[in-house]
């Protein structure tokens, strides 16, 4: 294993079409020089187009996973995919914290597939909290922002910090701006604007962006930084093919 390459971790779902889960974001770890770690948080049938079934990997295996490999290695950043409750996310990101108190965590919270299957339901508000208050960013969509902060887009942008964690808002919904993210950061509001190249909808985007910001992360960059620079590689990601699976490439 190469001494100079930052080690970063995802634990997510296991998608067979590589487009979205482990398997995409070891393909975007590998493209920033970054060396991957993986754990299955599930099993999953499902092709780019169809979501079948999901079979949930037990937690306490899901949690041996985790002190082994942090026990052997200085782990930078994590990503975080779909997991099955509040309270089994809880458990993995404070077993992150108590092992290793310096890495950062992104979570995309994917919360219904494209399919609309339902992988975790939020009604835990005080726990939704003490969860965000361990991970350093979020990055959802503009539907999945309305199930976690219900009115999230309708208010003051400036009342945002009240909550516990940065956010980075996937503008793949915005109306107004097709393809602007909105990165709230503590005490700043920033817009990500999209180029001009054409842009193809993709299975497993998400997956892919942030595993692309925990790849930077690992490489020390601020949040704000991996936050831009993942914009550009999730656009070479959407213009490299017009099906929806990509292709990983740096250029």
């Amino acid at each position: 294993m190469s001494a100079d390459r930052p080690f970063a971790l995802t634990i997510a779902g296991l998608d067979p079409s590589g487009g979205a889960g482990i398997l995409a974001d070891i393909k975007t770890f590998e493209q920033h020089k970054i060396t991957g770690f993986a754990i299955s948080t599930a099993n999953t049938i499902q092709t780019e187009n169809t979501f079948c079934e999901i079979q949930w990997t037990e937690l306490s295996f899901i949690l041996r996973s985790v002190e082994t490999l942090f026990l052997s290695y200085k782990i930078n950043a994590v990503k975080i995919g779909i997991v099955s409750s509040l309270d089994d996310l809880y458990q993995i990101v404070s077993t992150i914290k108590r092992l290793s108190p310096f890495t950062q965590i992104v979570w995309d919270p994917v919360l219904k597939s494209s399919t609309k299957f339902e992988f975790m339901d939020i009604k835990d508000r005080v726990g939704l909290n003490k969860i965000l208050s361990k991970i350093d960013l979020i990055t959802p969509n503009y539907n999945e922002i309305e199930i976690l902060f219900p009115g999230f887009i309708s208010k003051d942008i400036r009342l945002e910090n009240e909550i516990p964690v940065d956010i980075l808002l996937k503008g793949g919904h915005n109306q107004p701006a097709i393809g602007t993210d909105r990165l709230f950061l503590q005490n700043e509001v920033l817009d990500l604007f999209p180029t001009d190249k054409k842009c193809f909808e993709k299975h497993g985007s998400g997956c892919v962006l942030s595993a692309a910001i925990a790849s930077n992360l690992s490489l020390n960059q601020s949040i704000k930084e991996a936050c831009t620079n993942a914009k550009i590689y999730i656009e070479k990601y959407l213009t490299s093919t017009s099906t929806l699976i990509g292709y990983h490439y740096v250029s």
